[in-house]
C-alpha cells in the first residue's frame, strides 16, 4: 500500500549546530512543529563579543511597498554607515555588559543589554519533513512552486543545513526539488 501522507519523513532525526545572530534565532523559533532548540544561556556563562556586521554582499536598501519589496544594492556611503554604527552600537553596549559584570550584576540581569546581533549558538533538532517545510519558506529557488522571501541572513543559515541534508538523504531531498521545494 502507498502511503500518500508526509509521515515517513518524519521517523529520522537531524541535528545542526548554529552559530548565528540572535535576530536569525527568533526567525528559527517560529518553527515550532518537528524542531527542538538548545540554545546556550547567557544566564550560565559570560557572553562573547562577537556580532553581525553584513559584509558588503547584503544588499541594503528597500524599495516598494510592504509585501512588493525587493532589496537593491546600497551605496558605498551607507555600507560605511551600516558598519560603524553597528560596530559602534554594539561596543558600547558590550562595554555596558562587562562594567555591570564587574560590579556583580547577575549574568541574566547584565546581558539584557547586548543587542539581538550578537551571535549565539543553538543545537537544532528537526525530521525531514519539517526541514523541508522551513526550507520552503526560508529559502528562495528557482525549483519554488511557492515563492519565499526570506531575511537574507536566516536563508543563509537554510543554505547551509540544506547543503548537509543534501548530502545525507539525497533521495529524500531530489524528491523535494521534483515536488516544488513544497513539504508533503
Amino acid at each position: 500500500m502507498r502511503d500518500r501522507h508526509g509521515s515517513p519523513f518524519e521517523h529520522n532525526s537531524m541535528t545542526f549546530l548554529i552559530s548565528a545572530p540572535i535576530f536569525v534565532f527568533r526567525e528559527f523559533m517560529r518553527h515550532r512543529v518537528g524542531w527542538s532548540y538548545n540554545e546556550e544561556s547567557g544566564r550560565y556563562r559570560e557572553l562573547q563579543p562577537v556580532f553581525y556586521v553584513p559584509d558588503e554582499s547584503r544588499k541594503l536598501v528597500q524599495e516598494g511597498r510592504p509585501g512588493k519589496y525587493v532589496f537593491v544594492e546600497g551605496t558605498q556611503a551607507q555600507q560605511e554607515l551600516v558598519g560603524r554604527v553597528m560596530e559602534d552600537s554594539y561596543r558600547q553596549s558590550y562595554e555596558a555588559y562587562q562594567e555591570m559584570l564587574a560590579a556583580g550584576v547577575a549574568r541574566e540581569v547584565a546581558r539584557s543589554v547586548l543587542p539581538v546581533g550578537l551571535y549565539s549558538s543553538m543545537y537544532a533538532t528537526c525530521n525531514a519533513r519539517s526541514l523541508m517545510h522551513f526550507l520552503g519558506l526560508r529559502t528562495q529557488h528557482e525549483l519554488a512552486k511557492v515563492p519565499s522571501f526570506p531575511q537574507r541572513e536566516i536563508e543563509m543559515v537554510g543554505e547551509r543545513m540544506e547543503a548537509e541534508w543534501a548530502r545525507l538523504m539525497p533521495l529524500t531531498y531530489a524528491a523535494f526539488n521534483a515536488n516544488g521545494r513544497v513539504a508533503p
